[in-house]
């Protein structure tokens, strides 16, 4: 833990000497309330909490945790409209295996350290961190974050599996969270000039309530969440090597891979459906689905759902499995394991009904709950592929869909 305390501490000695406030206003701005952050709510139950406050408190700079927590909804805009501001994105750290919320606009820039990730403001006035120690002890590393260099703590919370400390560093406001499992601890530092405190304030409170140490990889996707490595399924729909995909699986990806194939190209999206067309160049003699000129299934039919499970449900394995469903009017059900997202979905003659579209459950106010899995109907992907001028094989095998579909993989920043 010395050397990451050092990190932090080195990093910090060119931003501080931009700091614009002294350090007893910067003592007043973080009396907070750590034990308000509830680890056990859900993390969109908090982040909602912590942004919904009148305008006016914000305006006056509340310190951090003297707002609020279980505020009313109806006190102010709804959380998007800030995620959009600061740029909020749920993110999986590959570094650490942490998922935080991270509001990319506020820290574009990305770099790793010895023990985790960090990201950074242009001018370094904003620095997060997240870190990875094995065989940690909480109450150790508790004591220890607590007399790093320069810090003055305002205020502390050390439970049996986590721990949160508030307080100054130089002339910057810190909040740090840590969560234990076993002898591994997993956490965040969070830091900000003065300056800064009005936007992250807040977003600081939020980010350490979103901070889950342990996710749950074989859990359904978390709205909003983007995976720096994501698995999904993808259908052949013509031997030379054109392959549909999930257009959310693979949007923002810096490199895609059909295993093992090699690297795919996204060439076309359809976003109203959310289909995208992939081409491996080079590919020979791939076996397309069966796409037949019939109308895809109605409600109530019954289905074989054909995927490759997130490697996380299979113990690391990339084997193309087969589920039962049905055609619900709340989509496809039940909703088939993470990696399923891209699946074909067969009708009982063998024939492709549509693409199974796995999404998480987001409940919109009042509204009813949008389902965790459509069905993206096979009349949709003839049109997508006809407005691409793609012509589906005329000639296919019913018995090898397990060799039409395949892992497709998207790597992001």
């Amino acid at each position: 833990m010395g050397v990451k305390a050092a990190a932090i501490v080195a990093g910090l000695g060119l931003a501080c000497a931009c700091a614009l406030a002294t350090a007893a206003h910067a003592r007043k701005a973080v009396q907070t309330d750590v034990a308000a952050l509830n680890p056990d709510q859900s993390v969109a139950q908090q982040a909602q909490a912590r942004y919904r406050r009148p305008a006016a408190a914000v305006r006056k700079r509340t310190p951090v945790g003297q707002a609020n927590l279980t505020a009313h909804q109806d006190d102010v805009p709804p959380l998007p409209n800030f995620s959009e501001a600061v740029g909020w994105r749920l993110i999986e750290d590959q570094a650490t295996g942490a998922r935080l919320g991270l509001p990319e606009k506020l820290v574009p820039r990305a770099g790793l350290t010895r023990t985790g990730s960090r990201w950074t403001s242009a001018q370094g006035q904003i620095l997060v961190e997240t870190f990875r120690l094995s065989e940690a002890a909480l109450p150790a590393l508790f004591e220890e974050e607590k007399k790093a260099a320069r810090r003055e703590i305002t205020s502390s919370d050390l439970k049996p599996d986590s721990f949160t400390i508030a307080g100054v560093q130089g002339l910057k406001n810190f909040l740090v969270r840590a969560v234990a499992r076993g002898g591994e601890v997993r956490g965040i530092t969070i830091l900000y000039d003065q300056a800064t405190q009005g936007t992250m304030d807040g977003v600081a409170r939020a980010m350490a309530a979103a901070f889950t140490g342990f996710p749950d990889l074989n859990a359904a996707p978390l709205p909003g969440l983007r995976r720096s490595v994501e698995y999904g399924s993808a259908i052949v729909v013509t031997s030379g090597g054109d392959l549909i995909a999930p257009a959310h699986v693979t949007d923002d990806c810096q490199a895609i891979t059909v295993p093992p194939l090699g690297h795919a190209e996204r060439v076309a999206e359809d976003k109203t459906n959310d289909l995208a067309l992939l081409r491996l160049y080079g590919a020979r003699d791939l076996v397309p689905a069966p796409i037949g000129a019939e109308p895809g299934p109605g409600q109530g039919s019954d289905l074989m759902v054909v995927g490759v499970a997130d490697p996380f449900a299979q113990a690391g394995e990339a084997g193309v499995t087969s589920v039962p469903a049905r055609i619900t009017a709340q989509g496809v059900e039940p909703a088939p394991k993470p990696g399923f997202s891209g699946a074909a979905a067969v009708d009982l003659h063998g024939n492709l009904a549509g693409m199974v579209d796995v999404r998480p459950a987001i409940v919109a106010g009042s509204g009813p709950a949008v389902p965790g899995a459509m069905l993206v109907l096979v009349e949709a992907i003839r049109a997508f592929l006809q407005a691409q001028r793609v012509a589906p094989a005329a000639d296919f095998d019913h018995a090898a869909m397990d060799r039409s579909v395949m892992r497709v993989i998207c790597v992001r920043r």
